[in-house]
Order: C-alpha cells, then sequence, then structure tokens
C-alpha cells in the first residue's frame, strides 16, 4: 500500500511548530548584544529636508547610532527605477518616507531617541492625485522627467471593425482603491556582521535571493558578503517581496554599529512602509454580438504607483493584459498609464493586478448580458478559451477548468432559481452575482529563466532533507515539498524535512510570487527525488541481484517487483552507498525550467508553463434603509490542476475570498492631505468572522500536462472573481450598478436616492 498524500488531506508540516509556539519570527530573535532599531518617517507628503539634528538623540545613553541620509550609501534601489534611498536625503516624497533610523539598547530607548532627533522641512506643494500629476504645469514627483513613470500601448486584430460590427456596445469607467496587505506578522527582520565580517539577514520575506539582491545593490556590497534566511513568515501577500526598506535599514544599522540589530514594525509603521495594492482607473469598451460574443475591447487605465514605482509597473502590466486570454479574443487594444503622486508607494499584492481589471471586466460582462437579455453565465461560456487553444497574446492553454467552475458555483449557490426569485420584501432585497477569472502559474518575465532548484538529501536512517529557496509565507510550499519527495520515494511524510530557504546553503530560486512554486519546484522535486530513487535503484540492483527496471519504492524500501521479500531499506542503501570504496552520501540535485518563452515588445508570448481559473458566485443582502450589504452565501471554484491537498487549497481560496469581501465591502486606506489616517486595526476595517458568510469552495482538477502530477497554482486567482461577484448581486438586488468600490453603506443609500430620482423623472 503506497504512503504518498498526494490528492489527500495533510495538516502543513509546519502547523504543530506554528500551534505550539515553536516557529522562530524575525521578531522572536534574540542574540547576545543585540540592538532594537527604530525608524523616524517624514510627517509630510513632500518637504525639503532644511536641517537634522541629532546631536540629542546621540548624547542619550544607550544609543549606539543615529543614522541619516547623509550616512547611508548614495545608491538608489527600487524595481522598474532605480530611485529610492534607504535613507531620505534632501527631499522626502511621501508622509511615512524613512527619515532616520537609531539603534539602542531597547526598543524604549530607541524611541525615545527618536523624540530627540530634529528635523527642520520645508514643505512643499504636493501631488496627490494622478489628474493633479498628469497636469501639463505639474512639476515633477522626481525632478527632470514628468509624472508618468511608465506606459503600454499594444493593439490586436481590427479593434475599429470590430465594434462596428458589434450589436452591443458600452462603455463604463471603474475605480478601484488601495488594499493593506492584513498579514498577521509586520514586517521585521535581524541582521549582523558574522565571525567574517559578512552581512547575516534574518527575515520575513517572500525571496531570499531577491532580498540578496537588493541588499547588494542598496548597501554598494558584494552579494557573497551577504547572506539572507527566511524566518517563519506570518503571511506575505505580495507585500513582503522586494518592496519594503525593513531589511536595508536593519543591515545598514548592524553595517554601521557593529552589532546585531532588529527591527520590528509595529502596525502604523507597516501600514506605512508596506505598499498597498495600486488604485486604478479602468475606462472598458467592449462590444459584444447578438450571441454575446465579444467581438471588440479597449482598456484604458490611469494608475497610480505614489512617490516611487516599485512593482506598480509590473501591476498595471497584468492589469491591461492578462484578463484578455481567458476569452476569445481577436480585437483588442490598450493603453495604460502610470504615474507618480507624493502618496504613500502602491505595489504588489496577492492577484497582482487582476483584481483591478476582473472587477471592471466581469461587471461589464453582466451589464452588457442584461443588454442583450442574456444569462451573464452563458457570456462567459460562450467566450471561455479552451485547453489547445492559443490566446491573442500568445498563451498556449495547456488545461482550463473555467466551465467547470462556473458550473461548480452557480450550482452551489442556486444560481438558476435564485435569479428569478423575487428579491425580497420591504427593505431588505437580496440578489445573486457571479464572476469568472484566469491567473499566471509561473511568469517568464523577470528574466530568461522561470525554474527552480531541489536538492534532495536521504541520510543514513533513510530519511530525507529538502533544500530550495522558494518561501513559504503561509502558504504551503514546506507541505508540498514534502509530499512529492515522500510519494516519490514512498516514505511517511512525516520522514522529509523542508529546510529553511538561506542564500549560502540552499539553491538559487526566485521565490513566491506568481503562484509558480508549486508547478516550478514541484516539479524541480520530482526531479531531485527521481535522481535520489536512481542512485537507490542502481546499488539495489547489485545487492539483490535483479535488474534496475524490476526494482519498487515500497513503505521505505527498495523491492523486487512482486517479490516484496527481496528488499533492501532506505537506511542500508544509503549506508552502503557510504561506505565503499569511491562512495558517498545521497545528495542529489534537481532542475526545471519551464518551456516558455519572455513576451515581446507587444507584449505577445506565451510566458507561463499553466493558467489558473475560478469562478465564484455570491448571494447578498442589501438593507435599503441603512445601506449595509451583507454576503450571506459564496462559493468560491478554483481549478488547481491536480490538488495536492485539498484541505490547504480550501483555507488558501477561503482566505482569497474573505480577502476580496473585505476589499469590496470594507477596507479603504483613508488618506487625507496625503498622510494616512486610519493606519492601524481598530480604524482600517477589515471583515471580522462576524462580517463573512460560512465561506463554501469547489476545487476543480484540469490536470495540466506541464503540472506536478497536473498541478498548476492555487488560491491565487481565487480572490479575483470577488469583488464583481458581489457588486453584480448588489446589482440583481436593487438595481444600482457600482463601478467604484468599495460599496459602503453611504454608496448605497446615494445609489438608491438617484434611483427613485429617475424613476420619478422617467
Amino acid at each position: 500500500m503506497s504512503l504518498s498524500t498526494i490528492g489527500k488531506d495533510v495538516p502543513q508540516v509546519t502547523a504543530r511548530a506554528k500551534v505550539l509556539g515553536r516557529a522562530q519570527y524575525a521578531g522572536d530573535i534574540k542574540l547576545a548584544g543585540m540592538l532594537h532599531g527604530k525608524v523616524l518617517r517624514s510627517p509630510y507628503p513632500h518637504a525639503r529636508i532644511v536641517r537634522i539634528d541629532t546631536q540629542a538623540a546621540r548624547a542619550l545613553p544607550g544609543v549606539k547610532a543615529v543614522l541619516t541620509g547623509a550616512d547611508a550609501p548614495r545608491t538608489r534601489w527600487g524595481v522598474h527605477h532605480k530611485e529610492r534611498l534607504i535613507l531620505a536625503d534632501g527631499v522626502v516624497r511621501f508622509a511615512g518616507e524613512e527619515v532616520a533610523a537609531v539603534a539602542a539598547v531597547t526598543e524604549e530607548i530607541a524611541r525615545d531617541a527618536l523624540d530627540l532627533v530634529q528635523v527642520e522641512y520645508e514643505e512643499l506643494p504636493a501631488i496627490l492625485t494622478p489628474d493633479e500629476a498628469l497636469d501639463e504645469d505639474a512639476p515633477g514627483v522626481h525632478p527632470g522627467r514628468n509624472n508618468i513613470s511608465h506606459e503600454i500601448r499594444f493593439s490586436r486584430g481590427d479593434v475599429d471593425a470590430g465594434f462596428a460590427s458589434a450589436h452591443v456596445v458600452h462603455e463604463a469607467t471603474y475605480q478601484v482603491h488601495s488594499q493593506y496587505p492584513g498579514y498577521l506578522e509586520p514586517m521585521a527582520s535581524v541582521a549582523m556582521m558574522d565571525p567574517d565580517e559578512r552581512l547575516l539577514v534574518w527575515t520575513s520575506t517572500q525571496s531570499v535571493f531577491l532580498a540578496r539582491a537588493r541588499l547588494a545593490s542598496a548597501l554598494e556590497l558584494p552579494a557573497s558578503r551577504i547572506r539572507v534566511v527566511q524566518t517563519t513568515t506570518g503571511g506575505g501577500f505580495g507585500g513582503k517581496l522586494v518592496e519594503d526598506a525593513n531589511n536595508l535599514i536593519a543591515g545598514l544599522l548592524a553595517l554601521k554599529t557593529g552589532k546585531p540589530v532588529r527591527l520590528v514594525n509595529n502596525r502604523l509603521e507597516d501600514f506605512l512602509a508596506c505598499c498597498s495594492s495600486v488604485p486604478e482607473t479602468i475606462t472598458l469598451r467592449m462590444g459584444l454580438d447578438r450571441d454575446g460574443l465579444i467581438v471588440a475591447k479597449d482598456v484604458r487605465i490611469i494608475a497610480e504607483c505614489g512617490a516611487y514605482s516599485g512593482l506598480s509597473a509590473e501591476v498595471m502590466h497584468v492589469s491591461a493584459m492578462r484578463s484578455d486570454n481567458m476569452h476569445r479574443l481577436h480585437n483588442v487594444r490598450s493603453h495604460a498609464t502610470l504615474v507618480y503622486t507624493n502618496n504613500p508607494p502602491h505595489g504588489a499584492f496577492r492577484g497582482f493586478g487582476g483584481t483591478q481589471m476582473q472587477f471592471a471586466l466581469n461587471s461589464h460582462i453582466h451589464t452588457m448580458a442584461g443588454l442583450l437579455g442574456i444569462d451573464p453565465v452563458q457570456v462567459h461560456l460562450r467566450n471561455a478559451i479552451g485547453a489547445g487553444e492559443t490566446s491573442v497574446h500568445g498563451w498556449k492553454i495547456g488545461s482550463t477548468g473555467l466551465a467547470e467552475c462556473i458550473a461548480q458555483c452557480t450550482g452551489a449557490i442556486g444560481w438558476d432559481a435564485k435569479r428569478t426569485r423575487a428579491k425580497g420584501q420591504g427593505t431588505r432585497r437580496r440578489g445573486v452575482g457571479m464572476a469568472a477569472a484566469m491567473h499566471v502559474s509561473g511568469n517568464r518575465t523577470i528574466g530568461n529563466w522561470d525554474g527552480s532548484t531541489v536538492t534532495v538529501k536521504v541520510n543514513e536512517d533513510g530519511r530525507v532533507i529538502v533544500n530550495s529557496s522558494e518561501c513559504d509565507m503561509g502558504q504551503g510550499a514546506m507541505t508540498m515539498f514534502s509530499q512529492v519527495v515522500a510519494h516519490e520515494l514512498d516514505i511517511p511524510l512525516s520522514h522529509v524535512h523542508v529546510l529553511a530557504p538561506d542564500t549560502d546553503t540552499s539553491p538559487f530560486c526566485i521565490g513566491s510570487l506568481a503562484s509558480r512554486v508549486t508547478i516550478v519546484a514541484g516539479n524541480a522535486a520530482i526531479v531531485a527525488a527521481r535522481a535520489a530513487r536512481d542512485k537507490l535503484f542502481t546499488l539495489a540492483a547489485t545487492l539483490l541481484n535483479a535488474p534496475v527496471d524490476q526494482l519498487e519504492m515500497r513503505a521505505g524500501t527498495v523491492c523486487v517487483r512482486g517479490e516484496p521479500a527481496r528488499k533492501s531499506s532506505l537506511a542500508d542503501l544509503v549506508r552502503q552507498h557510504i561506505w565503499r570504496h569511491g562512495g558517498e552520501g545521497i545528495q542529489v540535485s534537481g532542475s526545471w525550467d519551464a518551456q516558455t518563452v519572455m513576451h515581446d515588445d507587444t507584449v505577445y508570448g506565451n510566458v507561463a508553463p499553466a493558467y489558473s481559473f475560478a469562478a465564484q458566485a455570491v448571494e447578498v443582502e442589501v438593507d435599503t434603509e441603512t445601506g449595509q450589504v451583507t454576503v450571506l452565501d459564496s462559493f468560491v471554484s478554483d481549478d488547481c490542476g491536480k490538488a495536492f491537498n485539498p484541505q490547504a487549497v480550501h483555507g488558501q481560496s477561503n482566505g482569497a475570498a474573505a480577502q476580496a469581501i473585505g476589499w469590496t465591502l470594507y477596507e479603504q486606506l483613508q488618506v487625507e492631505g496625503g498622510r494616512l489616517v486610519n493606519g492601524n486595526f481598530a480604524d482600517y476595517t477589515m471583515p471580522t468572522a462576524d462580517g463573512l458568510p460560512h465561506l463554501r469552495g469547489g476545487i476543480v482538477e484540469s490536470n495540466d500536462p506541464n503540472g506536478p502530477y497536473g498541478a498548476k497554482g492555487a488560491s491565487e486567482t481565487a480572490i479575483l472573481p470577488g469583488a464583481p461577484a458581489i457588486a453584480n448581486a448588489v446589482f440583481d438586488a436593487i438595481g444600482v450598478r457600482f463601478t467604484t468600490l468599495p460599496i459602503t453603506p453611504e454608496k448605497v443609500l446615494a445609489g438608491l436616492r438617484a434611483q427613485t430620482q429617475e424613476q420619478r423623472h422617467a
């Protein structure tokens, strides 16, 4: 009987350490002589730094360093543009920008030292909206250039002819806002100089090697003089990728003091420092024929990156073109513009630009289906791209469960019956809505490599150590590695241990982004495990006097197929593999790189080895007296190719649905005059248990030909359809279409008043 757990519900292999309080987060690390870091941030969205007086702070007993921009390297860091200093020098460009950093023997002294740093500012005019930024007379947020950070333009087919042939054409503008990642663990790092005067950084991150590259560049050090170790990471959602300055400042303080330094954001600091999702204004024009087929699509996007571009350009790229690939389109056109303002920076967030565009697209499809008198489900199904097809941007669809996802979620919600029922009596009205989406599973855009390397070491007791630098940030990467290797070697899951990513000892990997870890690193783990198995088979063939092709792994042994008594344990084989002439331990490496291509200058190219799909149906109740929208029921269907661990997929998909509900109905960063005014969980309203329905979900297994055992990315796609599904359900309930998020009670009441006035004048 196989010991494999593939396809079975298993607890996360990291769960026990976490629930027992044994998992070590960066904030838990304590080292001899460790100092505590704190950061002074700008109170102004735009100002010139006239003078900084650190004398009193430096004189405070227990303070070991007070650093300003003058003490930091001059090399600028960033992703799309290198434009940001570790500590501001001369000018601050957003309220919250890092101006000074202190290190002291206690956190309390460090906080006191911040109060003693005297900064004289000359406040400058701030650009706070994209409209202001795009004004031809507006000064540049960054000197010597206009306020356009990035532009994307492309056109395929004959868009104008497509619109001319359409039976119905609809245009609308949608506005989406920023969302804070809301992870439980705020950003935290511990940095120290090791005995060899190399910088060692423990940090909460989604990519140790991207973190090392940024540290090396910003601190002007060779990469080999830096070691980055991922600590247990309490959620990331894109916010812990490459856009925060926490580990840079911790590293700088450690370099300057020669002491270990711990820098842990409190929640307000994390709100100020972490990039929130990119706000966008999307104008969408689409044409449909009589049957609901999309014949033309034209998109205009104005996106805001804030004071620094970070990953916002890449996010906008996704908004501009990814959703095109879920449909059989021929005529598409897009023009997207990313602009600077003096607001806090925006960047990566779960769904990575897909949430923004899918809100607009799915709302649009629902509206146009109504104009044609067609069920929106049918519009989705008639346009859905199929397996084996190539999309308008050159994406090759190896598998898709989109139609099955739509059928599953709408069936679960009772779509047909509830759409035709009465909407309710009195002040409470009910409605249903649905939406569909796609996402990448892997992405060849950072450079011409979208691969991974995994090493497998079989110990003398027959147990296995797996080493990879793909990060587990709570999504279950370590469990996935354990399942794959245990499956290939047919050993218990508990006999596999996955090491934490460490740039000194782990093979180079890109990290947790673009839903790539399961498909890319999962395939690499299969390669490595099979290489270990081959070494075991080669030795066992001699010891058991049997051909290699007659051997099999069975419950921690290698045995002769059909003769289970002729066997040798993995432990015996490993020991004998070492203790012989020319022997060695069994340690192998496996790599896998997707057979994909980077897109060209017209954004054409098959960038991912697989593509994931999802659909969601919801039922809402709208209180027409208070404007409150309540989600009564939700069902998310996630096409993950093959569910290694259904329990984990359901958990992650439901978490995605909860984040989508929060973005749609509750969460909104309140920025007044460029300053964040609700940077805490008391004032930044996130959905709690009583604000969520019983979250239901289902899995669709489309078995991708490129995926490990058919698997591809799970759960990130599941965040995409939530907002439009809710907006469509609200429209179904009260007949008011909301094109701006969040859908607050105030907006609902205003919409109902406007509806009443229109009816009176009709």
